[in-house]
Formats: structure tokens, sequence, C-alpha cells
């Protein structure tokens, strides 16, 4: 059996100055409809969010190590860089 496709996700967020989240999952529209309905108490009061970026992982445990580095300080650096609009 082939496993899953896994996506880590950025969503950012419509405020002033913009608010961004990382996650992953393996249906990206889905969990942001999730997000703006504020079914996540994590990102409810900075709705609503928009996906910003969408990168997919064949394995689950690569998108899971990709997730925690840009939740790191360098791997912060690393999404300003490379995903600034």
């Amino acid at each position: 059996m082939r496993p899953s496709k896994r996506i880590v996700y950025v969503l950012k967020s419509q405020h002033e100055p913009p608010h961004f989240y990382i996650g992953v999952t393996g249906a990206a529209h889905d969990r942001l409809a999730d997000h703006n309905a504020g079914r996540c108490t994590h990102t409810a009061q900075y709705r609503p969010w928009s996906l910003h970026v969408t990168i997919e992982f064949a394995a689950e445990r690569t998108a899971l190590r990709f997730e925690r580095y840009l939740k790191s300080g360098s791997g912060r650096a690393f999404a300003k860089r490379h995903f600034a609009a």
C-alpha cells in the first residue's frame, strides 16, 4: 500500500500586520476551511486566512520534519527569504 501524500502549508491572515500559521495536512483546502470556520483555536482570532504556500511531500515523516524546521528560528528566516510575497 502506498503512503498518502502530506502537505506542509503556510497560511497568511488578512490582518495588518499579517499573521502566519504553519501546519501539515493531507488536504490543504479542507484544512483552510477548518481554520476559516474557527474550528482551530490557535488561528480563530486571526480569521480570515488564505493559503500562502503549499509544499507536497511523498512521506509523512519528511513533511513533519520540514514543518518543524519552518517553525524554528532558521526556518522562519528561510520562509521570509523564499516565501515572501
